[in-house]
């Protein structure tokens, strides 16, 4: 029979056929979650600038955004994350959990809180990947359930949107006039926002660090290779979160966060070229590339994070 496989070029990572359908299924659940994180930030941080007269030009900052880069931005990322293979996405699931219990346990809960939601939106996407990955394996009909999440997370992702943008150009008025149901529910617990997405990503990462230390595991013919990738990883990613736990200490703003990011990205890249196939080290390549543009596209919301 035809197989499009057959003439196509291959490409690292990348499979044809309903392979890709898949990979590309994937990686839209994850891009519409990162939407709706930032989404429901962007409207929690849009009211507290708005609640407080010296933070206006950061609320007109985040209202000028142009609403036509967040349909860019789901479509980038879906693409990496399709291009990105399970094995890089559970190393950046995995150590980013490990980063943000030890930011958690440290800093505790308060105005870094927002900032660490907005790092991690590379990292969710992942995690989502990866989740659905493990849980649809073998499944008889992977691709229709895969479509049917990418329609509930495109609804989530559309509403999110159009609850941001609403609140940017209406709250104002609305809040003042009385009128509008959503601007009034928002006026009594927009508070709440920060403590629905720390519950919604600890039960997703929760998920996703289960499923990635299976994705892992599964390439191991023995337990004496799994020592041998496990051993150096788990001293990498512990010298990382030491090293940059201390930055955090020394530096902040947004140059410290950029920093942390190519340190992060440079430590898996010199763990991958140890025990990693080149393939691996390419997905590395392209998650750092992938984690910059989204710390570039939530530059405003990073701003107003670092000034509270």
């Amino acid at each position: 029979m035809f197989s499009l496989g057959s003439w196509l070029p291959s490409l690292p990572g990348l499979a044809w056929g309903w392979a890709l359908l898949d990979a590309l299924l994937q990686g839209l659940v994850g891009a519409c979650a990162v939407s709706v994180l930032c989404s429901l930030l962007k409207v929690y941080l849009y009211i507290q600038c708005l609640n407080d007269p010296e933070r206006q030009a950061e609320k007109e900052a985040m209202g000028a955004q142009r609403w036509v880069l967040e349909l860019l931005h789901v479509v980038v990322l879906t693409g990496v994350l399709a291009l990105v293979g399970s094995r890089v996405a559970a190393l950046v699931v995995l150590e980013f959990s490990l980063r943000a219990v030890s930011t958690v346990l440290s800093l505790g809960e308060g105005a870094h809180s927002s900032q660490l939601y907005l790092l991690c939106q590379y990292s969710l996407g992942c995690g989502v990947s990866c989740g659905l990955s493990f849980l649809l394996e073998g499944a008889l009909h992977r691709t229709c359930n895969l479509a049917l999440a990418v329609g509930l997370a495109g609804l989530l992702a559309t509403y999110a949107r159009r609850l941001a943008r609403h609140v940017c150009t209406l709250y104002e008025l609305h809040s003042r006039a009385r009128y509008c149901g959503v601007c009034i529910l928002l006026l009594t617990s927009s508070h709440g926002i920060p403590r629905l997405l720390r519950n919604a990503l600890a039960v997703t990462f929760a998920v996703a660090n289960l499923a990635a230390v299976a994705l892992i595991n599964r390439d191991f013919l023995s337990t004496a290779e799994a020592v041998r990738f496990w051993t150096p990883l788990t001293i990498c990613y512990t010298l990382l979160v030491i090293y940059m736990q201390e930055e955090q200490q020394q530096s902040a703003g947004g140059r410290a966060v950029y920093q942390t990011v190519l340190v992060r990205m440079g430590g898996l890249f010199i763990l991958l070229l140890t025990v990693g196939r080149w393939t691996d080290v390419l997905h590395g390549l392209v998650s750092l590339l992938a984690e910059l543009w989204c710390l570039l596209r939530a530059g405003v919301m990073l701003e107003v994070c670092w000034r509270q």
